[in-house]
């Protein structure tokens, strides 16, 4: 079984830096996919009380006769529940879903700047993680503005940001914040849902390598150092995207790669998506 490195992020939990992503998996698709992903050797699991899958996780999770202290569980709150109140009521339906009495991580989707309440919904997260029934909190979609008037306001530091990033929406700057703020990087859409798969460049290096061009792609992200979630239902992708860790790209090549920076957005907008 192939062995995923970790990440340890700013509270010293350590998550796997390659996990299965479901958004956009039909709940009855979602059991048997993650169930495929498990066996594979998928680990962590992340999914969203919007994509409307977290019972199918949940029951791919208690059928696959794992322990729960090898898997790490991600879900995040929906912009329509921030706010203290709601996102406490959020966070427990979201547990009563997966069928789990803790998440590993769990994150505010989108910072929805219009309303003007991700600060106070982290207040939020973060008795949820004083509570003990989160082992992580963090944000997803968030600028770097975004993180400085959090950081300013409740003095904790996000351990995760969850964006889209890909070799076609690098996020150099924002990923530079990160470093600087200890808080990890972790891309959704890491394919650009397909968008980036037939460039020359790409397959080219995927050929050297006797690779495919999203085994590039996933082998790019873990080298600069993000973690990534990549979603297929496909089994033969499903293990595909797990294969990534018999070959090394070279700094040429991470060269050609960091030069398909294009600002190519597939999803909306944080300054402007509420």
């Amino acid at each position: 079984m192939t062995s995923v490195p970790n990440v340890t992020l700013n509270n010293d939990v350590t998550m796997p830096q390659l996990g299965f992503g479901v958004f956009q998996v039909p709940d009855e698709e979602t059991t048997a996919a993650v169930a495929t992903a498990l066996d594979a050797g998928y680990r962590s699991i992340d999914t969203a009380a919007v994509y409307g899958n977290e019972r199918g996780v949940g029951k791919a999770l208690a059928a696959s006769g794992i322990p729960r202290e090898e898997l790490f569980v991600t879900t995040k709150l929906w912009n329509d529940d921030q706010g203290r109140d709601k996102a406490a009521a959020a966070f427990d339906a979201s547990l009563d879903r997966l069928g789990l009495d803790h998440v590993d991580l769990y994150l505010i989707h989108w910072p929805t700047p219009a309303r003007d309440l991700y600060r106070q919904t982290y207040r939020e997260l973060e008795r949820i993680l004083a509570g003990g029934r989160t082992r992580a909190i963090g944000v997803s979609n968030f600028t770097a503005a975004h993180l400085e008037q959090l950081i300013a306001d409740t003095g904790v530091v996000p351990a995760v940001n969850q964006v889209e990033l890909h070799p076609g929406l690098q996020q150099k700057e924002l990923r530079a914040f990160h470093a600087e703020h200890g808080i990890a990087t972790e891309a959704w859409s890491p394919l650009a849902q397909g968008a980036v798969l037939g460039d020359e460049v790409i397959a080219d290096i995927a050929q050297a390598h006797g690779a495919t061009p999203a085994q590039v792609v996933l082998r790019w992200h873990l080298q600069i150092g993000n973690i990534v979630i990549p979603k297929s239902v496909t089994p033969d992708r499903i293990r595909q995207n797990l294969d990534v860790f018999g070959f090394d790209l070279t700094d040429t090549e991470l060269t050609a790669l960091a030069g398909l920076d294009r600002d190519l957005r597939t999803g909306p907008d944080p300054d402007t998506f509420n």
